[in-house]
């Protein structure tokens, strides 16, 4: 420190002033004590001290904390679509999306801890930029009472539904038990639907023949500079072609373990690749036990009053499943 402050009452050529350093070791309110002795207790806030208080912080981070005693929190799953011009909105800007929604709905929804609580929102697989989807899922947690908490997840697909933008809306809800897995660690695999151009019905099946014959599918991916070659053909999974009127449309059931093979690479796995001019996910796909299921079926369950959990659709929603109590 000597080294780097000048001399009292100057500047050393090179130096810095005794009073900015010690600013910059954060050190400044100490002066004055270092004059009288470091027996004396601090004053009051000094120049260079930080401003708020200890209070400010408890006080935030109690307003972000656990809900009061009686509250319950319970996660709800969400089925939702997007279609239409919004889907050249990105993941992150329908995350902001969303957080606005619930805000704008009303729901009692559950905040994170810290000095920045953010809604208490878990997004599934996330979707590239121009794709469509009539199977997107998210998670929420609401913290209410048990009747709120009926009131509000039964009716929660018409209220979202009303503050989203055009082209989102919510279709199905369903309460989870606690400690169900998340979404990004559940899905397996997802179901898309290429509409291709540029190629006949003919062109098409044959393409799909050379990739379910095909003894491997590698694929090469660059990352950080690096190129790297896998082998995706266990991830490559049921293949059909539909002959619709406006054109050959491509099904395709793809892995998301332990990598997702992007459909932007799956038409490139053969050449010549296919082109496509619109792209949506069908489905996602959870596997368990040997069987495979959808993160929430249609006839999704139900809350009744008091908040039990009633003919739950989803494999992570129990029969009478309590919400999560927060004492």
């Amino acid at each position: 420190m000597a080294g780097l402050a000048g001399r009292s009452g100057g500047v050393r050529p090179g130096g810095l002033p005794l009073d900015a350093l010690l600013r910059l070791r954060g050190v400044h309110g100490l002066r004055h004590r270092a004059r009288r002795g470091l027996g004396d207790a601090p004053r009051g806030r000094e120049p260079g001290n930080r401003s708020g208080s200890a209070a400010a912080g408890a006080r935030a981070r109690a307003a972000a904390g656990d809900p009061p005693a009686g509250r319950c929190v319970l996660r709800v799953r969400l089925r939702w679509s997007k279609h239409g011009k919004i889907r050249f909105c990105g993941h992150r800007d329908a995350a902001r999306i969303w957080e606005r929604a619930v805000r704008r709905a009303g729901l009692p929804v559950a905040y994170s801890q810290g000095f920045s609580p953010r809604p208490r929102i878990s997004f599934g697989l996330a979707l590239a930029t121009g794709q469509e989807s009539v199977a997107e899922y998210l998670d929420v947690d609401l913290r209410a009472s048990g009747e709120e908490l009926y009131d509000w997840a039964s009716g929660m697909p018409e209220r979202l539904s009303a503050v989203l933008p055009d082209g989102m809306a919510v279709h199905d809800a369903c309460p989870l038990r606690p400690g169900a897995v998340s979404l990004q660690e559940a899905v397996t695999s997802c179901t898309w639907e290429f509409a291709l151009t540029e190629t006949d019905t003919a062109l098409a099946a044959a393409w799909v023949e050379q990739v379910r014959s095909a003894d491997s599918l590698p694929l090469q991916r660059e990352r950080k500079g690096r190129t790297t070659t896998s082998d995706v053909r266990d991830a490559v999974g049921d293949l059909h072609i539909l002959d619709a009127s406006s054109g050959s449309v491509l099904v395709a059931e793809l892995g998301t373990k332990p990598r997702a093979v992007r459909p932007a690479e799956f038409l490139h796995l053969i050449a010549p690749p296919l082109a496509a001019g619109r792209v949506r996910r069908l489905h996602q796909w959870i596997t368990r036990d040997g069987e495979r299921y959808e993160p929430l079926a249609p006839e999704a369950g139900a809350l009744a009053p008091g908040g039990d959990v009633l003919a739950a659709a989803s494999i992570d929603a129990v029969p009478a499943a309590q919400p999560e109590v927060c004492a």
